[in-house]
């Protein structure tokens, strides 16, 4: 009986040594956030990386496509069911998260027996002004973060990830210009992807232009625009590489 305490940390540690596995390779997914609204990217087979949530919700990741969808709509029905009982205006990331995917994915995980999420998420709430944009990382295992300005990263490996966060938010002040930011972006995936190191020998611009243009061909790149003022109450508009002059 002493062991099992000890064989179950065992168990949660294999366990998340086996997601991290399986989302090895997995294309990055990223979202800024500029003086009009958040935008939100990511590059895959096919429409299957960016998604709209609700009025001022938007969803980005990578993973298993099946589990991105159940997250999707496990978002979806709580977002719907909170309008219902409070109103549209009320649903807040923070409650959608705090109190209903972060403790799914959490509960999930730790269940041995069962077969755990193979997600990494961003997710954002545009605000009614800048700098109370809500950008939110969730992770596997229900863990999450924060933040209100600057740019976020879901990629499979932390320190990449780090990395390429730190150099973005570096690169991307002062950048107000959607299509320059989504160029930015652009360039950290084609990084990321190609393991290319943002703090030592970094790809020069052109060579980050060149690459990602390279690497996109036959891929889809997803972009999203969450509008902070929109004549419409939903805020999410879909947006291609041509209507940003990439």
């Amino acid at each position: 009986m002493t062991e099992e305490p000890y064989r179950w940390l065992e168990a949660v540690a294999n366990r998340r040594e086996y997601v991290r596995d399986q989302l090895k390779g997995g294309s990055p997914a990223f979202a800024a956030c500029l003086p009009g609204g958040i935008l939100l990217l990511g590059v895959g087979a096919g429409n299957s990386k960016v998604f709209e949530l609700f009025d001022r919700h938007a969803l980005t990741g990578l993973g298993h496509p099946a589990d991105l969808e159940k997250i999707r709509q496990a978002a979806i029905d709580a977002a719907h069911v909170e309008a219902f009982t409070r109103a549209p205006e009320d649903v807040s990331l923070r409650r959608l998260v705090g109190f209903g995917l972060s403790p799914q994915l959490k509960t999930n995980f730790e269940q041995i027996f069962s077969a755990p999420f193979l997600v990494e998420l961003l997710l954002a709430e545009v605000g009614v002004e800048a700098g109370h944009d809500v950008l939110l990382r969730l992770h596997f295992d229900g863990a999450f973060q924060f933040q209100n300005q600057g740019a976020i990263v879901a990629a499979s490996v932390p320190e990449a990830e780090a990395a390429a966060q730190t150099w973005l938010n570096r690169e991307l002040n002062g950048k107000t210009n959607r299509a320059d930011v989504a160029e930015l972006l652009l360039q950290a995936w084609w990084c990321l992807t190609e393991s290319k190191s943002f703090t030592e020998a970094t790809p020069t611009e052109a060579e980050r232009r060149d690459g990602w243009r390279a690497a996109a061909k036959g891929r889809v790149v997803e972009i999203a625009w969450l509008a902070r003022t929109s004549p419409r109450l939903a805020r999410y508009e879909n947006l291609t590489l041509a209507q940003l002059g990439l």
